[in-house]
């Protein structure tokens, strides 16, 4: 029987419904990622200013070794700005900016007339800078920008580099033999696949290649598919979590799983697991402004060199946090993967 929220339920209840969905998991799936108990980390009664939601952001550890979030913020209008938010662990006593770190300049920036979306960070060492590529929203519909920053208070603006319909787009660390590489979702008349460009100076890009389509059908990222957080390099490839959409007569449903691609040709996909691995079960990520969503933007990774802690968009209303073990993915990723190019 299925379980609606009844209008008016207080916050506990609301935790009590979504303990009760939770309690309703099956057992016999390995729990690869792993939710911090005191979520979520970060809410909208957390910011210093007026706002409506606080979700999907960017992560990165600076060079003290805290951590800094860019965080997704929306205003009442249904716009949204970019706001940093810092921690000294990356669990608690994050101290978020008084003012949006980011805000939208369609004054110069035309493509940001109704905001700034969903960032991913990119440390390149090779610029000695912190890569920002952000969904810009204009008229056309949502575009990938790019702004490059060495403190997080100044920004270079690149502006527009993907057109609209394009987002879920992240910067690789470094270059691709002599050029730079982008991972990014633009949507067509063949569909919302994954796809990796090139450039030889951040400005130009080409080389266009479709990377991971999206399945058909009743498979859990049928029709629609984005990467989640920027890739991760390991010795086998490029570990990649990207995000599924599966559309019900309820709605969407927001779930991850795991591809890796080639280093040198990230265009060539290695494995992609059959099965989603995280999805949308507390009551955080089940009820908010968009429910049933599970969304990270941002990643660190610990000083033992295998543990990320994923910052993910709950629900489009709150920011929580996760672990899981590169190993631990890689090795069940290789027990459990499809063809990649078998979509049907």
């Amino acid at each position: 029987m299925r379980r609606e929220l009844k209008p008016g339920m207080t916050e506990y209840q609301k935790h009590e419904q979504g303990r009760r969905f939770a309690d309703m998991k099956n057992p016999h799936h390995v729990d690869l990622i792993r939710r911090f108990p005191g979520n979520p980390v970060l809410t909208a009664a957390d910011w210093p200013y007026p706002v409506n939601s606080v979700f999907n952001c960017g992560a990165t550890r600076l060079l003290d070794g805290s951590t800094l979030l860019l965080c997704r913020v929306e205003d009442r209008r249904g716009h949204s700005h970019l706001t940093a938010a810092r921690s000294q662990n990356g669990i608690d006593g994050w101290k978020v900016d008084p003012e949006p770190t980011l805000t939208p300049d369609p004054e110069n920036y035309p493509e940001e007339l109704w905001g700034v979306e969903d960032p991913r960070i990119t440390y390149v060492p090779e610029l000695e800078k912190y890569a920002v590529v952000y969904t810009a929203y204009s008229r056309g519909g949502p575009g990938v920008s790019l702004a490059l920053t060495e403190d997080f208070k100044d920004f270079e603006r690149y502006g527009d580099i993907m057109t609209p319909e394009d987002k879920d787009a992240a910067l690789f660390p470094h270059r691709i033999g002599d050029n730079w590489a982008i991972v990014h979702r633009p949507v067509g008349p063949i569909g919302a696949h994954m796809w990796v460009s090139y450039s030889p100076d951040l400005r130009h890009w080409g080389s266009h290649r479709m990377i991971l389509e999206a399945r058909r059908g009743a498979w859990w990222d049928a029709n629609r598919i984005g990467l989640s957080p920027p890739p991760i390099e390991t010795e086998r490839g490029w570990l990649m979590l990207y995000h599924g959409v599966r559309m019900s007569p309820a709605g969407c449903i927001y779930r991850l799983g795991l591809a890796l691609f080639d280093l040198k040709t990230p265009e060539r996909c290695l494995q992609r697991s059959q099965t989603w691995i995280f999805g949308p079960e507390e009551y955080y990520e089940r009820f908010g402004d968009v429910g049933n969503v599970v969304f990270p933007c941002g990643y660190t990774l610990a000083d033992d060199g295998d543990t990320l802690n994923l910052y993910y968009g709950g629900a489009d209303s709150c920011i929580a946090l996760a672990t899981a073990s590169i190993k631990e993915l890689l090795a069940w990723l290789e027990e459990n993967t499809s063809d990649p190019y078998v979509v049907e």
